[in-house]
């Protein structure tokens, strides 16, 4: 296994965040060597600019966390961040359109930003928000996400009902194999956790308590 600090995106999504508290982030993690840095767009261009000259990519959220925004929306969301900066762009799939089983507009919806993205070089995490979602849809949602061109299927915003559970990561890694990342985020507190996680398939973690897991290994 790769070390625990190189799966880790360390996030820092909640609306209140300062300034101060995302100068620190970024200090985490230069000093552990994070994955990458995980921020609202507001902050991506200034998060971009600290991380120059170093490894660790800078990550942000679109049509965050509602996945209810138009397409044009998180279009232009996505090029704007990644012009700003932004290495990945984990957007929220269209959760009440999928639900209704408006396959084509979630495929069409992803395919969009996807394209856009990829078109500068950069990488799309789709979110399922799963917690929505029963073992079937996640299956579907996943084989959505695979057809659009995404990179990745992450579980969850971490801002719904519950965040990445191991027995929803051992469906996506049974649906998508090899073909895509997976990324597990929300509720991650502790090594155990994390460790569960990669167990289950997860390629990447996203976490907020990453010095907390980093501390116990």
């Amino acid at each position: 296994m790769e070390k625990l600090n190189k799966y880790i995106d360390h996030t820092l999504l909640e609306p209140n965040a300062t300034q101060e508290q995302i100068d620190k982030v970024i200090a985490e993690a230069k000093k552990y060597q994070f994955a990458s840095v995980c921020v609202n767009p507001f902050w991506v261009k200034y998060v971009s600019e600290k991380l120059q000259g170093t490894k660790i990519n800078t990550v942000t959220v679109i049509g965050f966390p509602l996945g209810a925004t138009t397409t044009e929306t998180k279009v232009f969301e996505a090029t704007q961040a990644v012009a700003n900066g932004a290495d990945e762009c984990d957007m929220v799939q269209n959760i009440g359109a999928f639900l209704s089983e408006d396959y084509d507009v979630v495929l069409k919806d992803e395919k969009a930003v996807v394209e856009a993205v990829h078109s500068k070089g950069k990488k799309v995490k789709v979110i399922l928000e799963n917690c929505f979602l029963n073992s079937q849809q996640i299956k579907k949602a996943c084989l959505i996400a695979e057809k659009s061109g995404a990179d990745f299927v992450k579980t969850s915003t971490g801002f719904a009902k519950y965040g990445a559970r191991a027995e929803d990561v051992k469906i996506m890694a049974a649906t998508v194999g090899t073909k895509m990342g997976i990324k597990a985020a929300g509720g991650i507190h502790t090594k155990a956790d994390a460790c569960q996680m990669i167990a289950s398939g997860a390629t990447r973690l996203g976490a907020s308590a990453s010095l907390k897991i980093i501390k116990e290994s």
